[in-house]
C-alpha cells in the first residue's frame, strides 16, 4: 500500500485557486481511476475534476465555498502500489477535459464513460454540476431520479419535473425553523463580489432613453414570416446592430479599463456580452466579432451561447472577453431598469419592454409601440454627452430600421 497525493492542478486561463462546490467522495470512499470526486470553480466555469488513480480515499480539503490554491493538496488517497505516471499526452489531455467540465474518460473516446467500480461506497450520476448544487440546496437525492439524457444522465428538465411533481425533500432550515439558509457560493458568490467591485470602484453614469419602435416591429414580424417557423427574429439582434454601429461611432465606449496600466484599452472589434438568467445566475457569455455577422447570423449566435450558458455548457473562454454588454429582462423589462457595469467594460446597455401607448405625433395622438433603452457607463472614461449621443446613435437606427442594414 502507498499514499498518492493529489494537488490541484492548473485548469488555465491564469487560475491560482478554485472553490470547492461539492464533494461527491468522502474518507473511506473507494474510487476508479476517472471518477469524478469533486467539482470546483474557477471565476471562469465549473469543472468537474476525476480521480487520477484508483484507490481509496484517505482525506479530503476544503469544503463546500472553500478556495485551494493551485498545487495545494485537494485529495489523498491510499492506492494498492505506487500508481504509474500518466504519459504525457494523456496527462495533457487530461487537463484540457477538467477545463472542459468533460471527464478524461469521455474526452479521449467516443460514447467512453467512466470505468464502475463494482465495490464502490457510491454510484456516479451523471448530470451536470450546477444541477447537483440545485439538489443539493433542496434536499435531493439524485439517486432517486430517473435520467432521460444520454447514458441516462439527468437534465434540467428532468430535476424541474421532479420538483414540479411535489417529490422533493423539505428543504434544510436554521436551527430555529424560522428561515432557509443558503450558503453562497459558486456562481452566486462571484456574481457578488463582481458586482460590489463594480459598484465600488465604477462612478456610475446613466441614461434612458425611449424609443419608437413601430416600425422595427413591422419588420421583424415580416421577416419572420418569411422563414420557417423555427428561425424566429426577437428584438435583441436589432438593438445588438445598432449598439455596433453606435460603438464603431463612439469607441470610447467599445473599451476595457486595464487598473493595473491604468490604460483604457479600446477595441477594433465588438466582443458582444450578452447578460443571461441561468438556474446558477447570471452569466455573461460572449458572442466574439459580433460586428462581422448579418441579422440572422447574429441571431443563432446569440440564442445559442445564452443556451448553452443557461445548460451550464459554456467553456471557460466563452464567459470572458467582452468589451461591450447588453442585457435584456425581455417580458420583464419594466420601463426603466439601472444596468451595472460588466468591469472591465465600460458600458452596457439595457433593453426595457416594448408596449404599446398613445404618443402625441405632430398634432394628433396615436398608438405606436415604445420602448425605453437604459444604459449605464464609467463615468471616468465617457463622459455624459458622449453616452448620451451614442444611445440617441441607437435610437435613430432602430426607429429606421433599414439603416441598420447600409
Amino acid at each position: 500500500m502507498s499514499e498518492y497525493v493529489f494537488s490541484l492542478p492548473d485548469l488555465g486561463e491564469g487560475t491560482v485557486e478554485a472553490e470547492v462546490v461539492e464533494w461527491h467522495v468522502a474518507p473511506g470512499d473507494t474510487v476508479a481511476e476517472d471518477d469524478i470526486i469533486v467539482d470546483v470553480m474557477t471565476d471562469k466555469a465549473n469543472v468537474e475534476v476525476p480521480a487520477p488513480v484508483a484507490g481509496t480515499v484517505l482525506r479530503i480539503a476544503g469544503q463546500p465555498g472553500d478556495m485551494i490554491a493551485v498545487g495545494a493538496e485537494l485529495v489523498a488517497f491510499e492506492t494498492a502500489s505506487a500508481p504509474r505516471a500518466r504519459p504525457p499526452e494523456r496527462a495533457a489531455r487530461a487537463a484540457e477535459a477538467m477545463v472542459n467540465g468533460v471527464p478524461e474518460a469521455q474526452a479521449g473516446r467516443s460514447g467512453g464513460r467512466a470505468r464502475d467500480d463494482a465495490g464502490s461506497a457510491r454510484r456516479r450520476v451523471l448530470t451536470s454540476p450546477a444541477i447537483r448544487r440545485r439538489a443539493l440546496e433542496a434536499g435531493i437525492e439524485l439517486g432517486d431520479l430517473p435520467g432521460t439524457g444520454p447514458q441516462g444522465r439527468i437534465t434540467r428538465q428532468d430535476l424541474d419535473a421532479f420538483l414540479s411533481a411535489g417529490q422533493a425533500g423539505a428543504a434544510r432550515t436554521s436551527a430555529d425553523d424560522s428561515c432557509d439558509e443558503v450558503k453562497v457560493i459558486g456562481v452566486r458568490r462571484v456574481i457578488a463580489e463582481r458586482m460590489a467591485a463594480s459598484k465600488r470602484e465604477i462612478p456610475h453614469f446613466s441614461y434612458v432613453e425611449e424609443v419608437d419602435v413601430t416600425e422595427l416591429e413591422a419588420l421583424r414580424r415580416h421577416l419572420n414570416d418569411e422563414r420557417a417557423p423555427e428561425v424566429r427574429l426577437t428584438l435583441l439582434p436589432f438593438v445588438a446592430l445598432a449598439l455596433i454601429g453606435a460603438v464603431r461611432a463612439f469607441p470610447q465606449c467599445n473599451a476595457h479599463f486595464d487598473r493595473e496600466r491604468g490604460v483604457v484599452r479600446r477595441s477594433r472589434q465588438v466582443h458582444l456580452g450578452v447578460a443571461t438568467h441561468t438556474p446558477d445566475g447570471l452569466k455573461v457569455p460572449v458572442v466574439r466579432n459580433a460586428d462581422r455577422e448579418d441579422l440572422w447570423r447574429l441571431s443563432a449566435r446569440i440564442a445559442a451561447a445564452a443556451t448553452a450558458a443557461r445548460d451550464n455548457r459554456s467553456r471557460p473562454g466563452d464567459l470572458s472577453g467582452s468589451t461591450v454588454t447588453v442585457t435584456s429582462l425581455g417580458r420583464l423589462g419594466g420601463i426603466a431598469s439601472t444596468p451595472i457595469v460588466n468591469a472591465p467594460e465600460v458600458a452596457i446597455v439595457g433593453v426595457n419592454k416594448a408596449v404599446k401607448r398613445p404618443v402625441v405625433i405632430g398634432d394628433a395622438i396615436v398608438a405606436r409601440t415604445m420602448m425605453n433603452l437604459s444604459a449605464s457607463f464609467d463615468h471616468r472614461f465617457v463622459d455624459g454627452f458622449d453616452a448620451a449621443s451614442m444611445i440617441q446613435h441607437m435610437k435613430r437606427a432602430l426607429e429606421h430600421p433599414g439603416s441598420l442594414f447600409l
